[in-house]
């Protein structure tokens, strides 16, 4: 079960303040190895500026695509200071959780897979928060941690996203994944038993599919959850991770590629 909205939104905000620690104490023009071309600069562009459309987006309780624009241009030839990256963080994260508040869990909102609610917007981006946080401390050389919880919740997320039908329309490369006994599982092993952090990513049917569940795999990954969740977002190597695979290299190394976090 996702985690409830409130919690999400509290997270939301927990993690930008931790993004932006790291963002006042950061050179903006640093390289972000884990999104090729970015610098922390262009990353904080990103992240403020998705969490600006998506209040908007809510606060108008939008029922059809608004502009994308702040997906374009956030590289620039030289960069913001410090002191300015951080106040669009915090006035982006606020704004997008004083409409996510406003609105509430249920309220009708256009989303990128049709008709939706305002919840799809609170979970999707405190989970943009946390990866891109994850980001901005790997480029900046400081550590990185998240509860456990929230990143269970980061891959029942993902791996939601990653099978919706309409994946195969925008990356019909991914058709190529699928076939008989094509199966993925993850487990996370520092996490308690009530966690239930165990998952299968079925790659045997005409589209892919998830559940929770401890069953024989073509391939398995073991690690810890935060490193999983790194793992299957792209931006760590299973060895940094802390994790163990058996089986298949070969299938979760094309799982991998193909389902990597934007």
């Amino acid at each position: 079960m996702p985690l409830s909205h409130e919690r999400l939104i509290a997270a939301l905000l927990d993690r930008t303040e931790l993004l932006r620690d790291v963002v006042r104490s950061a050179d903006p023009a640093t390289p972000v190895p884990t999104c090729p071309g970015w610098t922390v600069g262009a990353l904080v562009r990103h992240l403020s500026g998705g969490q600006r459309w998506a209040a908007d987006l809510v606060a108008a309780r939008a029922d059809a695509p608004p502009d994308d624009a702040f997906f374009r241009n956030v590289t620039r030839p030289a960069e913001q200071p410090p002191a300015e990256l951080d106040r669009a963080l915090a006035e982006s994260s606020a704004a997008l959780a004083r409409a996510l508040r406003e609105a509430g869990p249920d309220a009708p909102v256009w989303t990128p897979f049709g008709p939706g609610a305002a919840s799809f917007f609170t979970r999707r981006f405190t989970h943009e928060t946390v990866v891109h946080g994850a980001d901005a401390a790997l480029a900046a050389g400081r550590p990185w941690t998240v509860d456990p919880e929230l990143a269970v919740d980061g891959l029942d997320e993902w791996l939601e996203l990653a099978s919706v039908p309409q994946m195969l329309e925008l990356f019909p490369e991914r058709r190529a994944l699928l076939g008989p006994g094509r199966t993925v599982h993850l487990h996370a092993t520092d996490t308690p038993a009530s966690l239930d952090a165990e998952w299968v990513v079925d790659l045997t049917g005409a589209v892919p599919s998830w559940r929770r569940a401890h069953e024989k795999s073509a391939v398995a990954v073991r690690g810890p959850v935060a490193g999983l969740l790194l793992v299957v977002c792209g931006r760590q190597r299973i060895d940094d991770a802390g994790a163990e695979v058996f089986g298949d290299r070969a299938l979760l190394d094309g799982w991998l590629a193909a389902s990597t976090f934007g």
